[in-house]
């Protein structure tokens, strides 16, 4: 208890001229989808490695085709691939969006920057690592003065910074994963555009209000305001109204994940295979 005051304390107080690895300190206690830090682990992965030598992306495939035969009783390899490919795409965009959303502050999300390690057990990203200094800011960041940070002029702009970065990442990916993949470049896109559009959203989810889901939406119509190419899309994040007249939050997919090839499976409800664009 000592130790989760001790935690929470700090998370509520910005000392001025705080770093980027207090900001993770902080975000990572307003997340649940992984560990949070600012090395890497025995074991982990270097996105950059990956994006270096693809072949490594094969191995991974064949674990997860592991996982889902144990699991499903088959291991498609267009479930597979797409299966990896959303979860490494979630890794940039995931901690683009909670920096974003918790702290106002973009990091380098460059692959030599960031790593991962998969679960024990499902093969997913289950750990992320931010490993520069460097981060954008606003004016008013109390880190601002300091020589690893670089100040931008307000929302908008920082928004770009975070969708340019962003993309550059995702650019490499596709490069690197299309040709062992088998996946299209459309495909590939437009999970990169689903990703980031999904973390964005995510973000403001786990703060378990409508107040903090909403803000989550509005950050995605931030940063994805518009179609910025080879994205495939603006944010698609809309008000939905079920049944009983309550109203939530729904978005429509822009890539299959080829769950429907599963034993038993069909399409998911936003799949874009049966959902009017």
């Amino acid at each position: 208890m000592n130790q989760q005051r001790s935690f929470r304390d700090h998370r509520n107080s910005r000392d001025v001229g705080d770093d980027l690895a207090s900001s993770l300190l902080r975000v990572g206690g307003l997340q649940e989808r992984g560990e949070l830090c600012t090395d890497v682990p025995a074991g982990w992965l270097r996105c950059s490695d990956l994006l270096d030598e693809p072949e490594r992306f094969g191995d991974w495939r064949d674990r997860l085709a592991t996982w889902l035969v144990r699991n499903h009783g088959a291991a498609p390899e267009r479930t597979a691939a797409s299966y990896v490919m959303s979860w490494y795409l979630h890794v940039p965009a995931y901690v683009g969006a909670l920096l974003l959303h918790h702290e106002r502050r973009v990091p380098s999300l460059t692959p030599e920057q960031l790593a991962f390690g998969l679960g024990d057990d499902r093969p997913h990203p289950a750990g992320m690592a931010v490993l520069g200094e460097g981060f954008h800011c606003l004016p008013t960041d109390p880190g601002s003065a300091r020589p690893e940070a670089t100040v931008v002029a307000d929302e908008h702009a920082l928004a770009a910074v975070l969708r340019a970065q962003y993309v550059a990442h995702a650019a490499r990916f596709v490069r690197a994963y299309a040709p062992g993949s088998r996946l299209g470049r459309r495909t590939l896109w437009a999970a990169a555009t689903d990703a980031l559009d999904n973390c964005l959203w995510w973000a403001g989810r786990q703060g378990g209000t409508p107040d903090a889901e909403g803000a989550g939406v509005a950050d995605a119509a931030l940063v994805l305001d518009a179609r910025y190419r080879p994205l495939t899309s603006a944010s698609t994040l809309r008000v939905a109204v079920d049944e009983s007249g309550h109203r939530g939050w729904e978005r429509r997919r822009e890539s299959c994940c080829f769950s429907y090839l599963l034993p038993g499976e069909s399409e998911c409800g936003e799949c874009p295979r049966i959902c009017s664009r």
